[in-house]
């Protein structure tokens, strides 16, 4: 925004706090009235020319998994990473203004390939319009589809016992079929297709459900070893148990070319920025003025009618702890001891 709009944008603001708060009734008026003010002094501070730089973070962390992503519940954190439950956080990570760096923290064992893959294009998507680097960044463990989430990143650092690797794919069960048999029970299938009951829990394994699901398994195996190869290149050390399904901690990661150092998000920040940059948790829950306005607002009559400006409300509140925070880091700065 430049300068010779900026102000007339304020004044815009201004006038739907005031016009909107003043139709609410008097204890609306307290909470809604005081959250968009803040709301409000974060938008002029972020429209202001000449800000600091932006870095977001994105956490990653969880079983890669369909479902669980969304819950009902705002102020609650998605259970499982996946496309559904991340896609708001890489939106709002990605919408920041004077944007400079987006941080991917992940503490994951693994899960779907497929939810790996669709979070991993989606962030790249995001990165590639945007024109922003993202960085990953290991917290305690990023294993299997963990790793590949992390190779999202242009780079990729841990801390020295951070758990990093676990290249491969695995499926496994359990076969009751002996247990069925000792008590008398007889199992009834009927199928159309002659693999339509491959890997039958309560039947004997059969050679053809292997030979199906080796090839599933290295299928999948393929896509993996050639997604980390595409991403890491030249950096890969030689050693053939990159590919085993090893995982190691960071030091050894550093010495097999799966990560490029070892570093922690916060202090890689301050090092590259310095302290006059603001950090963006873009998966912060949000505030409980902001799950209220998601969740109950919408059944009003009064805001059905109001649509627009519910949404504003709602973007207005969204930042309401970062703002706070904000507020106290620059009261800290004026204090001196």
């Amino acid at each position: 925004m430049d300068a010779e709009n900026y102000f007339e944008a304020m004044e815009y603001v201004r006038e739907v706090v005031i016009s909107t708060v003043s139709n609410l009734p008097l204890s609306v008026q307290m909470l809604a009235g005081s959250s968009m003010a803040l709301g409000a002094y974060k938008m002029l501070v972020n429209s202001v020319p000449g800000k600091v730089p932006v870095v977001s973070i994105i956490k990653l962390e969880g079983v890669i998994a369909a479902g669980g992503g969304g819950p009902p519940n705002p102020l609650m954190r998605a259970t499982n990473i996946n496309l559904d439950g991340i896609r708001g956080v890489v939106d709002s990570a990605f919408s920041q203004q004077n944007l400079k760096l987006v941080c991917l923290v992940i503490n994951s064992p693994g899960g779907s390939p497929v939810q790996s893959d669709l979070v991993y294009r989606y962030i790249k998507r995001a990165a590639e319009k945007k024109q922003v680097e993202v960085i990953a960044f290991v917290e305690d463990v990023a294993a299997s589809g963990g790793y590949w989430l992390a190779c999202t990143g242009s780079k990729i650092f841990a801390t020295p016992s951070s758990m990093v690797g676990s290249i491969g794919v695995i499926s496994s069960g359990f076969g009751f079929h002996e247990i069925i048999k000792k008590y008398g029970i007889e199992r009834r299938v009927i199928t159309a297709g002659k693999n339509k009951s491959v890997m039958d829990p309560f039947k004997p394994i059969k050679d053809t459900d292997m030979t199906i699901m080796k090839g599933l398994l290295n299928s999948t195996y393929k896509c993996f070893v050639d997604h980390v190869k595409n991403s890491r290149g030249d950096r890969l050390g030689g050693s053939k148990d990159i590919f085993s399904g090893e995982f190691w901690t960071g030091e050894k990661a550093l010495e097999l070319g799966l990560i490029d150092g070892l570093d922690t998000v916060f202090e890689y920040i301050d090092r590259e920025f310095g302290p006059n940059v603001k950090v963006f948790d873009a998966s912060q829950p949000p505030s409980f003025l902001m799950g209220a306005l998601q969740r109950f607002m919408p059944t009003i009559p009064f805001f059905k009618e109001r649509e627009t400006t519910l949404q504003m409300l709602s973007n207005l509140c969204k930042e309401e702890e970062s703002v706070i925070l904000a507020q106290q880091e620059l009261l800290l700065a004026d204090t001196t001891f």
